[in-house]
């Protein structure tokens, strides 16, 4: 009997060995297939429509949005906007645009909330809506791109904007407007999808109190984020929702509020994101597929996302999966990436509930250093936000998630799991070649687990043994 387990043990750690590499291959192949949007050349100077830095965000708003129009209208084209701090209201972009926002040059956005309607379709938090019209946002679009060495500054803080997520320490005094008004706001939406009320009636107003997006596409395809810095989102910072083919390279993200997650795809296929930077007040990078039934009811599954050689700072999590991801995810590549701060809670993160539903499978983590992180290097779990009041009738499942070579130095768990206690909806889950020191508290696992491997992981210099399947 012992030599039989022994076999079928080391028959499966071939087996995942061989998966592993060839899902190496499989992100190569990925990447090369991700499609960059076309950029026209001919120059579009936001001045020659009128706008100055001395203008008023209303007036400049007209004058940005005058220059996207001209170059879409004229098969498109790159609409600059040069050196100096322009006042901006909402942006839209047009297919064939890019805007490019020259060194030194910075756009500013208003923080008057009247000027982000009316209101455009979108999600929040997953769930669909007609909510305030994003600060830049396209809708249906393709071939468009953010691009420059320069700024564009949401202008949030907690006198404007963050205070509406209704927490003191963001600014919040009794009175205020926020999200958390009962029968308005978030709980409104909410009940709205578990009614499945149609999403036309979902139209939500300023009164509602739900932050807009830095940027947020929706239904788009072919797009770029290059070489910005984004400051101070509202909310989201990079929302891609429904979106195939989209790239975000040399993108530095600096946002401590409410909310502010770095990059969420969202129902969205064949994204890359390498050589950024994240300094956040949320999850840096939290991959969504939709929220409970308007997840399973539009059924577009997130698929095929590469994140590479980047760096997370503070953070609720470094890579995220969840928890808006009722729809499921499958195939996430990480690689060569660096992490490190006491306000990094975790590396990895897999978070979902059985509110949600759904498969998320095939993750491949590879070659990351982390200097420390609060709570875990790995942490899957399935009862995130156990106080939601939704139907619970669908519990999701996790498979296939391996980390190679992943090297950290400070945390209070290695691995921390939480599955559930009647059913094993967690399997295949394998820590091979890593080095986690000054685990506080070592590996903690809840519920049942199938297959959990640790092969050549080593914590606090000790060899660590897979753990036994509960039963």
């Amino acid at each position: 009997m012992i030599k039989t387990t022994t076999t079928l043990i080391l028959a499966m750690s071939a087996t995942l060995a061989m998966a592993q590499e060839d899902a190496w291959k499989e992100m190569q192949k990925v990447a090369d297939n991700i499609q960059a949007p076309k950029i026209f050349p001919k120059e579009y100077k936001i001045e020659n429509y009128g706008a100055s830095v001395d203008s008023s965000a209303e007036h400049n708003t007209i004058a940005i949005n005058e220059a996207i129009c001209a170059a879409n209208s004229n098969g498109g084209g790159t609409v600059v906007v040069g050196a100096g701090t322009w006042n901006t209201g909402p942006i839209t972009l047009l297919s064939n645009v890019c805007l490019k926002v020259e060194k030194d040059g910075e756009l500013l956005f208003s923080t008057r909330h009247e000027m982000y309607l009316p209101v455009v379709r979108t999600r929040w938090e997953g769930i669909d809506c007609y909510n305030l019209h994003p600060l830049i946002y396209a809708n249906g679009q393709h071939d468009i791109a953010i691009t420059g060495e320069g700024t564009i500054n949401g202008h949030a803080s907690n006198k404007d904007w963050w205070y509406m997520c209704g927490a003191k320490r963001f600014g919040y005094v009794e009175g205020m407007l926020t999200q958390k008004r009962p029968g308005l706001g978030r709980q409104k939406l909410s009940q709205m999808e578990q009614n499945k009320v149609n999403v036309e009636e979902r139209k939500m107003s300023d009164a509602d109190g739900l932050r807009p997006q830095l940027i947020n596409f929706y239904e788009c395809e072919r797009i770029l984020i290059e070489n910005v810095t984004l400051r101070n989102s509202p909310f989201w910072v990079i929302h891609p929702t429904f979106v195939d083919n989209m790239i975000v390279r040399n993108v530095k993200i600096y946002s401590h509020g409410p909310n502010s997650d770095g990059c969420d795809p969202e129902s969205s296929t064949n994204i890359l994101i390498e050589n950024c930077i994240f300094d956040t007040g949320d999850d840096c990078i939290a991959i969504k597929s939709g929220r409970n039934n308007d997840g399973r009811l539009i059924n577009k599954a997130s698929e095929n996302i590469i994140v590479r050689n980047c760096q997370m700072k503070d953070g609720h999590g470094g890579v995220v999966i969840g928890s808006e991801i009722a729809s499921g995810y499958r195939n996430l590549w990480v690689e060569n990436c660096k992490m490190d701060s006491p306000e990094l809670e975790r590396v990895i993160r897999i978070k979902t509930n059985n509110c949600r539903g759904g498969i998320i499978e095939n993750v491949y983590v590879r070659n990351i250093e982390v200097g420390q992180c609060k709570e875990a290097v790995l942490k899957i779990n399935l009862d995130y936000d156990s106080r939601e009041n939704c139907q619970r009738d669908f519990p999701p499942i996790v498979r296939n998630v391996s980390l190679e070579n992943v090297t950290s130095q400070k945390s209070k768990y290695g691995v921390r799991i939480i599955g559930y206690d009647d059913s094993t909806n967690i399997e295949n889950i394998k820590i091979s070649n890593c080095s986690f020191n000054g685990v506080a508290e070592g590996n903690k696992i809840d519920g049942l687990t199938n297959n959990i491997v640790y092969k050549n992981y080593k914590q606090n210099g000790e060899k660590q043994k897979s753990p036994k399947a509960a039963k």
